[in-house]
């Protein structure tokens, strides 16, 4: 198993959060909440208003997100998915434990995870000077609704 922590459209309550509970694509376990421990601009971009978390690490935000164990099944899937690695790339970052589910703790004593994360570092330059967000909703403030791949 592996982690990932995710922070936009495969959270819980987002628009492609079916694909993480989808037992077809592989197995995801819910483990916690947790924020990245180095900041990253999180943007949204393009014209299906999708969240980029850009690997410019020291910049931005400590980006929110859920922090899940999959197997190689659903880890393939979400390479798949998030277009890696043209699209985003598939790193490992370190994840600061918020919140964890079941007992026991995290096994890290200072509740600090290697997850991979889906980031990517090839972004048009003019992405830097978008908006930055600490947390991803597509139906948040900032007017900017996700659209859905099978209605592109």
């Amino acid at each position: 198993m592996a982690r990932v922590f995710v922070y936009g459209t495969l959270k819980k309550g987002q628009p492609n959060y079916k694909h993480m509970i989808n037992t077809a694509k592989g197995l995801a376990k819910f483990q916690g909440r947790g924020r990245t421990v180095e900041k990253y601009p999180l943007v949204i971009a393009g014209k299906y208003n999708i969240p980029y978390m850009l690997n410019i690490p020291g910049t931005g935000h400590h980006i929110a997100g859920e922090i899940y164990s999959v197997d190689e099944q659903m880890l393939q899937f979400l390479d798949e998915f998030e277009g890696c690695p043209d699209m985003y790339q598939r790193t490992l970052m370190r994840i600061q434990v918020v919140e964890w589910e079941g007992k026991g703790g995290t096994g890290e004593a200072d509740g600090v995870l290697e997850c991979f994360v889906y980031s990517t570092a090839t972004y048009p330059p003019e992405w830097v000077g978008l908006p930055y967000y600490d947390s991803y909703d597509s139906s948040g403030k900032h007017g900017l609704s996700y659209v859905l791949r099978e209605s592109r």
